[in-house]
Formats: C-alpha cells, sequence, structure tokens
C-alpha cells in the first residue's frame, strides 16, 4: 500500500494526472471516501491528462458517463445513488467491466456482488492538512500501474510513506 498526503486540491489535480499518465489500457479504479473527499477532483484531474476537453461531470445521477479519448474509452461511475447492485446488470456495467475499457467507479462498495474485484483501489481521507491517499494494488494488473505509480514518484524525488 502506498500513502500520499495530498495538502490541496492541486495536489490531487497532480495525482489524477499522474494516474493518467501510469494508466494501463484496461482495468478498473474503486475510489473510497466520503462525501467532497475528493474522488470526482481525482477523476477529473485523470480525465484531463488523458486529453479530454469537455465538461467532466459527476455522474451522480445518471450512474455513469462514458468517456471516448482517441482510441480509449474511460467510463466514470457513480454508485452513490445506486438502490441494488443488480441495477449495472441492466445498466450494461458488465460489458465495461469486462472490455477494453478502464472503468473510475466512486462508491463501489454500493456495486458488491455484480462488480468484478478491482484492480487498484483509491482511498481518500479527509485531514486537518488536506487529504490523506492510500493507493492498494489489487491484481496484476494493479501491481503494474502501482510500480510504475511509484516509479513516477521516484523521478519527482518523493518516495514512498
Amino acid at each position: 500500500m502506498l500513502a500520499l498526503t495530498l495538502p490541496d486540491e492541486s495536489a490531487t489535480q497532480a495525482l489524477g494526472g499522474m494516474l493518467a499518465e501510469t494508466a494501463p489500457a484496461s482495468g478498473w479504479v474503486a475510489l473510497h471516501g466520503h462525501l467532497g473527499a475528493g474522488k470526482t477532483t481525482l477523476v477529473r484531474a485523470f480525465l484531463r491528462a488523458m486529453g479530454y476537453t469537455g465538461r467532466v461531470v459527476s455522474p451522480t445521477y445518471t450512474l455513469v458517463e462514458p468517456y471516448e479519448i482517441g482510441d480509449r474509452r474511460i467510463a466514470h461511475y457513480d454508485l452513490y445513488r445506486l438502490a441494488d447492485a443488480e441495477e449495472l446488470e441492466w445498466m450494461g456495467a458488465r460489458e465495461d467491466f469486462g472490455a477494453d475499457t478502464l472503468c473510475l467507479v466512486e462508491w463501489p462498495e454500493r456495486g458488491e456482488g455484480v462488480l468484478p474485484p478491482p484492480d487498484l483501489s483509491i482511498r481518500l481521507e479527509h485531514q486537518p492538512d488536506g487529504r490523506a491517499c492510500f493507493l492498494e494494488a489489487l491484481s496484476p494488473i494493479g501491481e503494474t500501474w502501482m510500480a510504475r505509480v511509484e516509479d513516477r514518484l521516484k523521478e519527482w524525488g518523493l518516495s514512498r510513506s
């Protein structure tokens, strides 16, 4: 597990950019944290770093926002208002999670039983000095991604905490 301190919104945005620069072609990220923890800020920065120039909105009411960026497909899920995990079935979520799509999922615990295990887990927590961020690889895809993130942190002169 990698623990980081994100002192402000720009640090959260920098992390989102780094995650995008090191991202695999497909897989999925479980984004955990209370309301206002910075999950959508992280996703917005991720999408911007991937080259998306349109408006990025939280899919709180639509549950999913798909993005086509070049030859990449990214799906941003926000399951906060999901009433039943089975709703993911009729939404076609299995197609996203089993295809060449990179899925970023806020409130993934609401999809338990339907969603496959994530590749990477990111937990954001409010702290007096900003946000604490915990990244954990949960699959071979996640392990490769985490290794790239750690290499990038070393390039920036930062080390694992």
